[in-house]
């Protein structure tokens, strides 16, 4: 096999990646299928020489198609990926890879042959700053992590933005707000550089900025048993907002503002305790400071629908695999939990227990049935989503 050929299922994100393939700046893919219920977006990609259908089991099943890009509301990513999977195909999902911890770990589950490669679009692990952190922190530079703070809030939308799609913003149509739908990056991002925290106490106040029934304003502060604490700030109703990581060690620290594309590092020339307990020591440490700038962001999504290809074609490793992609659904999942038992939450997260407080939230959601801007699938029923 020299390409794939790439169905993908949601012409609405589904669209920018279809673009780039069917332009041939992605190598390894072509498209050989696309799906939507909304005959307006098919009739965009008419003059291409691609299978148009408005049934996502039409286009699992065609037999053109090597793998199936999901790109749908966030319920369908579940039932659509597992039966891709087991139809033999290879699977790519966008973010996030289930609405909750328990349906992730079902979707995960049906992930049974190792030959069929499966991806989440997590194209934020491709910015060059934050490989460049994972690699100091990987690296042992900047020692045992001591704090980090990320403040990301340049989220801002508009009520306009929520009435766009009337699965938005609700409990029953997309599962929460803000954590699951914009920062998800930075919270697989979190857990890909820092790791998985043992205790989260979060504060989450539904509908502050706008008329709508999930999170759109969070601080969450994250304790682990080697002795790293961190604050996760965001939120859509703010602006200007901001993008700013920091992180500090025993080595130094490192900034990543996107105020100031790249990263600032400030290096200890000894750790910081061993200094502070060191006898005759006084005044400050010595400190090192150095900045790297980067001129762009990385490949983004056409690097990770690239490294999907290769890791068909040749085996290569995956840049995103998705049975990582359960960290940053549990991490949001957690959040929330926390705010709704006013409670700090031990990790692991009970995963029935979140699902069965989701379940409650969605029944009496104002969203209640799939309308037709939910892309196809066979999650017509909503329980098949949970």
């Amino acid at each position: 096999m020299d390409l794939v050929r790439v169905g993908i299922i949601g012409l609405g994100m589904g669209s920018i990646h279809a673009t780039k393939i069917l332009e041939r700046t992605v190598p390894g893919l072509e498209v050989s299928a696309l799906c939507d219920t909304d005959p307006s977006r098919l009739e965009s990609f008419r003059q291409y020489r691609v299978f148009l259908t408005d049934s996502a089991d039409a286009l699992i099943t065609f037999p053109d198609v090597d793998a199936v890009i999901v790109a749908t509301p966030h319920y369908d990513h579940v039932p659509l990926s597992i039966a891709a999977l087991e139809a033999g195909k290879h699977v790519l999902v966008e973010k996030p890879i289930a609405v909750h911890k328990a349906a992730a770990e079902r979707m995960l589950a049906a992930h049974t042959d190792e030959c069929q490669v499966f991806a989440v679009m997590f194209n934020q692990r491709t910015n060059p700053p934050y490989r460049r952190l994972k690699a100091l922190i990987d690296g042992g530079e900047l020692g045992e992590l001591r704090r980090v703070v990320w403040v990301i809030t340049d989220w801002f939308r508009t009520a306009e933005y929520y009435r766009s799609g009337s699965w938005r913003a609700t409990w029953a149509g997309e599962g929460g707000g803000v954590l699951l739908n914009q920062s998800l990056h930075q919270l697989d991002l979190w857990q890909w550089l820092f790791g998985m925290p043992d205790r989260v106490r979060a504060f989450c106040e539904l509908g502050r900025y706008r008329d709508i029934e999930v999170e759109d304003d969070v601080t969450a502060y994250m304790e682990y048993d080697a002795g790293c604490k961190g604050v996760f700030i965001t939120t859509t109703g703010e602006s200007p907002g901001s993008n700013r990581l920091e992180v500090t060690g025993e080595r130094g620290k490192v900034v990543i503002d996107a105020a100031e594309p790249g990263l600032r590092w400030w290096r200890n020339a000894a750790p910081m305790t061993e200094f502070a307990n060191t006898p005759g020591q006084r005044g400050g440490l010595e400190t090192e400071v150095s900045f790297t700038p980067f001129d762009d962001s990385g490949g983004q999504h056409g690097e990770i629908l690239e490294n999907f290809a290769r890791a068909i074609l040749a085996g290569d490793p995956l840049i995103a695999p998705a049975e990582e992609g359960i960290h940053a659904v549990e991490l949001a999942n957690t959040m929330l939990e926390s705010s709704f038992r006013e409670a700090t939450v031990t990790l692991p997260l009970d995963g029935r227990a979140y699902q069965e407080r989701l379940a409650g939230l969605a029944r009496d959601s104002r969203f209640h049935t799939r309308s037709s801007e939910s892309s196809p699938g066979p999650a017509t029923d909503f329980e098949d989503s949970f």
